[in-house]
């Protein structure tokens, strides 16, 4: 029996792993023990925080406040940020408990699932061996989905460009095709310090174009009055789908979290997790809000996409964007190719040589690539894209597992049906789910009827 199993049958049994014989508590901290190689300062994992979370979700942030009302999407999104950055509190103070209890310093996301099943009550012991391939399962679709968005809206932004040069309106597949290649290129750069310098450039793009989008929004505007306060109850899941998937970045944080020189830090009061998420939703509120008070019903799917695209400025902001999207894709879509390749590909040719495993390896890369374009090009809606990836994996990566595995590591001490924490944690897991359904099935709906009709 390993060490391992030993420590989940002592919790199992309601024991104490980390008491000794004579009973004197060993108060292992798992913080003290780990071994990074570079690690972080809470400045550099700020940056690091902000970055993660500023993506294209903020430029479809207008639109998601055109589904929801001025007022009502104000709020909504104030409150979703606020869940979001309590469920990542939740999820990385698990972990420690976890990680306590089993004197090991760092844990996976699924191995944090299955440990918590393993320790957590009988109901869910069945359920540990299939709960790491579950998991692995939400992080490659989230990752993956959010290729595909990432490949649209380069499809679709160089489209809106270029129809003003040439007299014949390609499609948008014959976009996508046209950049086909240059994404399979960035995808199989193995080295992502090779890709650190473009990861500057596009941080710097990235700044310039929410100053550029300022410049836009600020000019003109109509009477606050005029935008309705609240949308359609129909359309709130969708854009509950696209506030989740702009707010929340579960991935980013346990690795930024788990590289830090001070992790102690990161969850205090003024700490890094909370000061960037308080930054990160005040400016999401504030581009929704700006974006739609502009725009109005006439929002796009991406904010970029309602320049006015006779301007050089424009076009230039535009194009330079969509520059920093494609080498961002370089990075999300190492994720899910690590994923496949380290825990279900590489064990499956440990006898095979290195020439091999680089064929195979390269060879997964560019299968990914062919997937992400292949679903962005079925289903090219930007905006209904980011609300069902949003809706069906980060309810479930960002409030469901983290409650379930909250719950498991403190069962049953001070998790049981007459705690608070118990409740707690079942009104998230509530949540997470009716997330899930409404936001997926909302999303699946929309996309199923513009398909049809041909919209897009």
């Amino acid at each position: 029996m390993t060490q391992e199993s030993i420590k989940l049958e002592a919790i199992g049994a309601n024991k104490d792993p980390n008491k000794t014989e004579n009973g004197v508590v060993d108060d292992y901290d798992p913080h003290l023990h780990r071994e990074v190689e570079s690690p972080t300062t809470n400045a550099e994992t700020l940056i690091h925080l902000l970055k993660g979370c500023l993506g294209t979700g903020i430029l479809a942030m207008p639109e998601a406040f055109k589904l929801s009302g001025m007022i009502n999407g104000i709020i909504s999104t104030f409150l979703i940020g606020a869940l979001c950055t309590y469920c990542l509190h939740v999820l990385v103070k698990a972990q420690y408990v976890m990680c306590k209890k089993l004197r090991v310093a760092l844990l996976t996301y699924p191995d944090s699932m299955k440990i918590a099943c393993d320790i957590g009550p009988t109901c869910l012991r069945g359920f540990a061996p299939y709960a790491p391939a579950l998991t692995n399962f939400f992080l490659i679709f989230y990752q993956m989905g959010i290729c595909c968005v990432y490949v649209v809206f380069v499809g679709q932004n160089l489209k809106y460009v270029f129809d003003e040069y040439t007299s014949t309106k390609y499609s948008l597949i014959v976009y996508m095709l046209i950049v086909f290649v240059p994404f399979v290129l960035i995808i199989c750069i193995k080295n992502l310090k090779l890709l650190a310098p473009f990861s500057i450039l596009a941080n710097v793009i990235t700044l310039i174009t929410f100053g550029v989008v300022c410049y836009y929004i600020f000019q003109n505007l109509e009477d606050f009055s005029d935008r309705p306060a609240v949308g359609s109850l129909s359309d709130y899941p969708l854009y509950f789908g696209t506030t989740l998937f702009s707010l929340q970045a579960v991935g980013v944080v346990i690795a930024l979290e788990n590289n830090m020189a001070t992790p102690k830090s990161f969850r205090q009061p003024m700490g890094v997790l909370n000061i960037g998420m308080i930054l990160v939703t005040v400016i999401y509120v504030g581009m929704g809000m700006m974006g739609y008070w502009q725009y109005g019903d006439g929002i796009k799917s991406s904010i970029t996409m309602n320049f006015p695209i006779a301007e050089i400025l424009a076009q230039v902001i535009i194009l330079s964007y969509s520059l920093a999207i494609y080498i961002s894709y370089g990075l999300q879509g190492y994720v899910p190719v690590q994923i496949m390749w380290t825990n279900y590909i590489a064990k499956h040719l440990e006898d095979a040589n290195a020439k091999k495993k680089s064929f195979y390896e390269y060879l997964l890369r560019i299968v990914c690539v062919i997937v992400t374009f292949v679903l962005a090009m079925t289903v090219p809606l930007l905006g209904l894209f980011i609300s069902l990836v949003g809706s069906f994996c980060l309810s479930a990566l960002g409030i469901a597992f983290p409650a379930i595995i909250e719950m498991c590591a403190n069962w049953p001490e001070k998790s049981h049906p007459k705690t608070l924490l118990f409740w707690k944690d079942i009104l998230l897991i509530g949540i997470g789910v009716i997330g899930l359904s409404a936001g997926s099935y909302s999303a699946i709906y929309a996309i199923a009827g513009k398909l049809a009709s041909g919209d897009y």
